[in-house]
């Protein structure tokens, strides 16, 4: 008899994310061009500062480091968080993590016991469900809506929040700025956030992994700055986006709470230590001039107006302009967004090109709900941003057509 698999596993759902992929590759085979706007990897190029930190490296020994991460590295993030937010943290407020994914599942397992709930805005990053699925937590969710642009409950935000409490709710876990929906929360929405965290002794999980990137002139509040709840804050943040290094894979926890920090650092020391050099350039990242983070920002903004516009000149495509991140959820005229994205692999090109993107049915925890919807990131240049809104538009009129009209 073959041995069994865990229902821990099992229950952990594939990344919508990522799991179009193996279509894409098939495409690619078939040689097709494809546009990848499912995934957050930036095309700007990332800062020479990383390369040349890890090229100067001359110990003779690439040897472990501590479990809590290079010391020159928390430094860095200690003035970065006092310059930037105005924040003040003692060397044992940060841990180093493998990516901010790594800082997520820490941060759940140390929060929360099987059975457990979070609080979570849904559309959240689809990540968040196969965390809290791996460690047997129950996400709880607050639905908000793209006419509202993605923000809590306008009508009542705070019953919308306090109604999902039970005895089993250990906290409210949030992208800030959104992932999927670049949704920036307002700073009356943070305080109110750290209100309820604090009066019903609660975690506040904030992942603002995409605080640099806010449009318009949006000010930005990070939870990191809630005195009153600095106890109840636990914020993952990461180099991966800041400084287009998703490869370095270097997150952090960054806490307050001394009972927080001293329970993840025994998963900290579990794993042994994040890797050493991309420890060391990453350090060196922290030293870029403000500027680049300045014309990254404009870059992106720019890049955003364009797929938007493009995206709103599509007949039945829904969208509301995104605040913050790289990223927009958009609903479009089909009943199942999962199944036009592999027909957009497997049976449709442009000319020789077809767009990949995410369906946003996995990004919810409400049943049927993103069933129309799907994300795209635009992370990249102008031009090819535009090109994929042609394949779009071209798709969806060709889907209709075989689909007897679109829905």
């Amino acid at each position: 008899m073959n041995p069994g698999i865990s229902r821990r596993s099992l229950g952990v759902p594939a990344s919508p994310i990522r799991g179009l992929i193996p279509f894409a590759e098939r495409a690619l085979k078939a040689g097709k061009k494809v546009h990848f706007l499912n995934i957050g990897q930036p095309d700007v190029p990332t800062p020479e500062g990383y390369f040349e930190a890890v090229r100067s490296f001359r110990e003779p020994v690439l040897a472990y480091g501590g479990s809590h991460g290079n010391p020159m590295l928390v430094q860095s993030l200690q003035r970065v968080y006092r310059e930037e937010l105005g924040v003040a943290l003692a060397p044992e407020n940060i841990l180093v993590t493998a990516g901010g994914s790594e800082a997520l599942w820490f941060t759940v397992m140390v929060l929360c016991d099987p059975g457990d709930e979070l609080i979570v805005p849904e559309p959240f990053y689809a990540n968040y469900a196969a965390i809290c699925a791996g460690a047997g937590v129950r996400i709880v969710p607050v639905t908000t809506r793209t006419e509202d642009g993605y923000h809590l409950p306008v009508s009542d935000p705070a019953r919308a929040v306090e109604s999902k409490i039970t005895p089993r709710t250990r906290g409210i876990l949030l992208s800030h700025p959104g992932n999927p929906t670049g949704t920036v929360f307002t700073r009356q929405e943070v305080k109110l956030l750290g209100s309820i965290a604090s009066r019903f002794g609660l975690f506040l999980v904030a992942d603002e992994v995409y605080r640099d990137f806010t449009y318009d002139g949006r000010p930005f509040t990070s939870f990191a700055s809630l005195e009153e709840a600095k106890e109840h804050v636990v914020v993952i943040d990461s180099v991966s986006k800041r400084y287009s290094a998703c490869g370095a894979r270097i997150g952090f926890i960054v806490s307050r709470s001394e009972a927080v920090m001293e329970q993840a650092m025994k998963f900290a020391q579990s794993r042994g230590c994040t890797p050493t050099l991309e420890q060391i350039g990453a350090a060196a990242l922290y030293d870029t001039p403000s500027s680049f983070l300045e014309g990254v920002r404009r870059e992106y903004q720019v890049r955003r107006d364009t797929l938007c516009h493009a995206l709103e000149t599509i007949p039945g495509v829904t969208l509301r302009k995104p605040e913050g991140a790289f990223y927009l959820s958009a609903r479009i005229p089909v009943e199942d967004a999962h199944a036009f994205a592999v027909w957009m692999m497997e049976e449709f090109d442009l000319d020789g090109e077809t767009v990949l993107f995410a369906p946003l049915e996995g990004f919810y925890a409400t049943p049927g709900l993103g069933r129309n919807e799907i994300r795209l990131c635009y992370a990249l240049e102008k031009a090819k941003l535009e090109r994929a809104a042609q394949i779009i538009r071209a798709g969806l009129q060709e889907y209709g057509n075989r689909k007897g009209g679109l829905a």
